[in-house]
């Protein structure tokens, strides 16, 4: 939602997965923008059946995942099969073409020369204990049931199935090659703006939250962003961006007008070497699918605020400062308490006024509820 609005979830209103609100009629839509800006507009993906309207703004929407029981095991080979002669069809027209690739998700079940690629040693070892505490998630049980006996049994070393992460994308990384020689081919790569990035990462076995992208930490939320163009200065710019500022980049290198809701920025003068000055002070993410979470990063620091208990019983404020903890182990919210309020008083000052924004009377998390995690705070049955 985010990345096709270019606003934040407290404005356009989708504040979970699973919840019950869609795209709001006043909120810009990045597809339907290119198509009155004359571009065909097409997807190669499997959202536009959900109920929030992804499919908004395409002409074209094709979905190969239909022919899987579960759509996420629909692979980048299974994807280009149709992206690839699309391009082909329409490739000397201007277009917008949006293609997800799913691989790289859990469960990680890549093909199986992928599956020891980043592996060497014993999955099965039984002195092994760093998947001891999954039996306890939420979803461990079914995991094993459904995903592990698929690998040969129970699974024991949590590296092999971080290593299994790995082979999905390096599997994936060969897909998008394929797509990038399809351009090449057609000779249209010249005119083409290639864009790459991910909804969320993968937090592995961290935080005891088991290969999953629950929660605010960066390994879920510091996901690539990476522009290809002939046009755009070759740079790794070490500034931060959010995916508010997709859609407003990619409608001013494609000529377009920014709308003024969108409140993201354009990081054109970025890419293309006229700003060299950081791009924000901040960025502001939230969570209310499994957990009902706020948080702000500067470059240095990270601060986590919980309006709720989750799970796992976190503390309800973490302080990470990423220099030194980039993993984000060591919570240093008391330690560092000076930090931890300044950084507090400026999560609270942005949710204040994004609400006196949005005329909202209440936080949209709390007064929304988190989806998905609900069932993991029902009451057990006892026998």
């Amino acid at each position: 939602m985010t990345i096709n609005t270019g606003q934040y979830p407290i404005t356009h209103g989708v504040v979970a997965h699973g919840g019950a609100r869609g795209i709001s009629r006043s909120s810009p839509w990045l597809p339907s923008l290119l198509r009155k800006n004359g571009y065909t507009t097409c997807a190669i993906d499997n959202l536009g059946e959900w109920r929030y309207g992804f499919a908004q703004g395409y002409e074209f929407y094709i979905d190969p995942t239909r022919r899987r029981a579960l759509s996420i095991n629909c692979d980048n080979r299974e994807i280009n099969r149709r992206a690839i002669p699309w391009l082909k069809q329409h490739a000397k027209e201007q277009f917008f073409m949006f293609v997800h690739y799913w691989d790289p998700h859990t469960p990680y079940l890549p093909p199986r020369a992928y599956r020891t690629l980043f592996y060497k040693g014993d999955p099965h070892d039984p002195d092994n204990h760093t998947l001891d505490g999954l039996i306890e998630h939420p979803l461990g049980r079914t995991w094993q049931e459904t995903w592990f006996n698929k690998l040969g049994g129970s699974i024991t070393d949590a590296e092999y199935v971080k290593a299994l992460y790995d082979g999905e994308i390096r599997y994936c990384d060969e897909g998008i090659g394929k797509l990038l020689e399809a351009l090449d081919a057609l000779k249209v790569s010249d005119d083409t703006l290639v864009v790459l990035t991910s909804d969320h990462g993968e937090l592995m076995y961290r935080h005891r939250i088991f290969f999953d992208h629950h929660g605010l930490y960066d390994g879920n939320l510091h996901v690539p962003l990476i522009f290809r163009h002939k046009d755009l200065k070759p740079a790794r710019i070490p500034y931060l961006a959010a995916h508010v500022d997709v859609a407003p980049t990619l409608l001013e290198l494609c000529g377009a007008a920014i709308p003024e809701k969108m409140e993201g920025i354009s990081l054109v003068p970025w890419l293309r070497g006229q700003k060299t000055e950081p791009t924000r002070e901040f960025v502001v993410s939230q969570e209310c699918t499994w957990q009902m979470k706020w948080s702000i990063r500067t470059a240095t620091y990270k601060f986590i605020l919980a309006r709720e208990e989750d799970f796992y019983h976190t503390p309800m404020r973490e302080l990470y400062d990423l220099r030194s903890d980039p993993d984000e182990l060591i919570n240093i919210a008391d330690e560092e308490s000076d930090v931890a309020r300044d950084l507090e008083c400026r999560l609270e000052t942005w949710i204040a006024g994004m609400m006196s924004k949005n005329n909202l009377t209440a936080d949209p998390l709390i007064e929304h509820g988190i989806t998905l995690g609900k069932a993991w705070k029902a009451p057990k049955c006892e026998a």
